[in-house]
């Protein structure tokens, strides 16, 4: 076998750009699953919002543990969004069999598995599924993309965030703010009628005062947070790594 075959064995990368062959003869036989959704993410901010900032999470933090990035799960469970136009939700049981049968797949060869998540939505789905394949003896486990930043949908930290990784793609003319009250105080009503009982718009908190700089701190809080998850790997009863 020629030396310029080997000089292509990626030590860390994407997984759905690699060989079957050279997988297997890889040093990083761990991988990083980015979990987001599409669904509505107000007036300026694109459907994948969550996909796309799990997987920019996802490559950053498999750049500094040598992981491989596994194609992103872009679908989840949204349906407190779907009386808006774009949303594709597949619901908590459906999410929950597809990580569980994801799982059970890819430990077959991958040493440990992680789902990073970006949608709030999909936590119950994650706990169920983790739960499960932990007790099966596969080494899984999940993390948030987690930021102290507060606001719940489409705010100042998500947009922030894009300004960041997706600049280009933030519809800054259309930026309103929406409903502002805590998360705590809108659940019964979204319970419901969904985010569109509490927010006409879709949005919940003030994208307005969202900047790219701060979309960077967010960003860098959140990498270093699963970072130091994953490095530790002390998954809790619920699979998430602590």
């Amino acid at each position: 076998m020629n030396s310029s075959y080997h000089r292509r064995v990626p030590v860390l990368g994407e997984l759905g750009s690699v060989t079957s062959r050279q997988v297997s003869i890889s040093t990083s036989t761990s991988i990083m699953i980015p979990l987001g959704s599409t669904e509505q993410h107000g007036p300026h901010l694109p459907l994948d919002t969550d996909t796309r900032i799990a997987t920019s999470v996802t490559r950053a933090v498999a750049q500094r543990l040598d992981w491989l990035v596994a194609p992103a799960i872009a679908y989840g469970a949204s349906g407190e969004h779907q009386s808006f136009p774009g949303t594709i939700s597949i619901g908590t049981e459906a999410l929950a069999t597809l990580l569980i049968e994801y799982g059970r797949s890819a430990t077959c060869w991958a040493q440990r598995l992680v789902f990073v998540n970006g949608h709030g939505g999909n936590i119950a789905a994650l706990i169920r599924a983790v739960s499960l394949l932990r007790s099966e003896g596969r080494d899984a486990g999940w993390c948030p993309c987690s930021s102290a930043a507060g606001d719940a949908h489409a705010g100042h930290a998500e947009t922030s965030v894009l300004l960041h990784v997706a600049p280009a793609d933030v519809l800054t003319d259309r930026l309103l703010a929406g409903n502002q009250a805590p998360l705590a105080e809108l659940l019964p009503l979204m319970r419901r009628g969904g985010v569109a009982a509490v927010s006409e718009t879709g949005v919940l908190g003030d994208p307005t005062t969202a900047t790219a700089a701060e979309g960077r701190r967010i960003f860098t809080e959140m990498v270093d947070d699963c970072v130091h998850r994953v490095a530790r790997w002390a998954p809790g009863s619920d699979g998430m790594l602590r």
